[in-house]
């Protein structure tokens, strides 16, 4: 798959911070990391909030623009406030309830997936769909980038309670990844506990929903380590 410097602005929400946002939004573009080399690999992530960055002082700091950035990678940050791979999908405008569509034309050397969280507010009574949508959007993923490294990650999570649909969804995502021969990064749903808001050492920002600067810092020490680990390593 060619590699190249993609002149482009992402079409984003602009919504609410909020993890739950279901209201009809205007669309504004987003910004990208800054580009790495010419020949550098391009990356798209298809996330919600924990991945566009809500909740950071800029989206700089962001996990994804980080990693982006000190690996040379161009970055296309598809992520949506309130995105799951059911919610938010039916409300979105201006060819965004097809986000997957968009990440394929892309047409990226790499793709991250870090969809899920949202979903839990869905799960009792769409548990099904979830599922569904799980499978038709890595499958989706597969066939329209077959040459595309795919990297699925655990759902992320943001509070002490913790349903028992968190881990339902996240075998789900799991499972969906190994049918597709997708890398898969375990136990991020965890990497801020401890942290959440209410705590004394808190990672979450004013809205106690979404990571605060400490918080998106320690995500990427997780998933740098998470990607070196990988075989092969990213």
């Amino acid at each position: 798959m060619r590699t190249r410097l993609l002149r482009m602005a992402v079409a984003t929400a602009s919504l609410v911070l909020c993890l739950t946002a279901c209201a009809p939004a205007t669309v504004a573009p987003d910004t990208v990391s800054p580009p790495g080399p010419a020949d550098g690999p391009v990356v798209s992530f298809y996330g919600d909030s924990y991945t566009r960055g809500t909740g950071a002082s800029s989206p700089e700091r962001r996990w994804s623009s980080v990693i982006s950035a000190e690996r040379g990678w161009y970055e296309i940050n598809r992520s949506e406030n309130g995105l799951g791979f059911v919610n938010r999908r039916a409300s979105m405008r201006d060819g965004l309830d097809d986000i997957p569509a968009l990440v394929i034309a892309d047409d990226p050397d790499i793709v991250f997936v870090t969809m899920g969280l949202n979903d839990n507010f869905s799960y009792d009574d769409r548990a099904d769909a979830i599922r569904r949508a799980i499978d038709s959007d890595l499958e989706r993923l597969r066939e329209g980038l077959p040459d595309a490294r795919i990297i699925v990650v655990e759902p992320f999570w943001y509070t002490d309670e913790r349903p028992a649909s968190v881990d339902v969804i996240a075998g789900w995502v799991q499972d969906a990844a190994a049918r597709i021969g997708a890398d898969h990064i375990a136990g991020a749903s965890r990497w801020l506990d401890g942290h959440y808001a209410g705590s004394p050492d808190s990672w979450m920002a004013a809205d106690g929903l979404h990571p605060d600067d400490t918080g998106y810092a320690e995500m990427t020490e997780r998933m740098d380590a998470a990607l070196r680990a990988l075989e092969p390593p990213l």
